[in-house]
């Protein structure tokens, strides 16, 4: 098991500028405990990646949080009748209202009809059929477990956790292709390189 003593003194320091608000500490635990019970024998560096890209997607809440936005922009940018219906589609987004019912939410934005209706079936979720059901991809632990699934099997953007963290390979950077494309790559490769060394095992 993690030192959570260890780990939470580490990042309060590093990351926290000297203080943790019940709400951090919650939502890191959420995420530490999703670690510990489905993924543990996994590569720890997995896990410092995903608490980075948390930590930065979150405003450094450590929070699931609904994407920043409001209906227009939702609409415009996800709905088939919206400016992108190329995005739409790529998204599943195929019945009018469905670029703002399925707005990013969580961890990581989980994002669109299709992506949704996938995270709902594999946790046994009913995330489609109103706004109250896809607002239970705001629920610390399922957003914990929508997101280690989504980068650890590429399901975001077909880029993978094992595709940049896999025996001598750590590509702390290029890792941000896991979710979108290089922005704020440099900074997030360096949140996750301090999250690494706050997991311990010693006692």
């Amino acid at each position: 098991m993690i030192n959570r003593q260890f780990f939470f003194s580490r990042v309060r320091s590093q990351l926290f500028t000297g203080k943790l608000s019940q709400s951090q500490v919650l939502g890191l635990s959420a995420i530490l405990d999703g670690w510990e019970a489905d993924h543990a024998a996994k590569d720890d560096r997995w896990l410092a990646y995903m608490l980075a890209t948390s930590f930065h997607e979150t405003g450094f809440t450590m929070q699931p949080i609904h994407e920043r936005g409001g209906t227009g922009y939702f609409f415009n940018r996800y709905d088939l009748h919206g400016q992108h219906p190329d995005i739409a589609k790529m998204l599943g987004n195929t019945v009018p209202g469905d670029g703002v019912l399925f707005h990013g939410r969580g961890y990581v934005q989980l994002t669109g009809r299709r992506n949704y209706a996938a995270m709902g079936q594999a946790f046994g979720r009913d995330l489609i059929s109103s706004a109250a059901a896809a607002d239970a991809a705001l629920e610390p632990d399922l957003a914990a477990k929508i997101m280690f699934r989504g980068m650890e099997l590429g399901v975001f953007t077909g880029r993978k956790l094992a595709d940049y963290f896999n025996g001598p390979t750590a590509q702390w950077t290029t890792a941000r292709r896991i979710i979108n494309s290089l922005d704020c790559a440099g900074k997030i490769a360096l949140y996750g390189q301090e999250f690494y060394g706050a997991i311990s095992y010693t006692t």
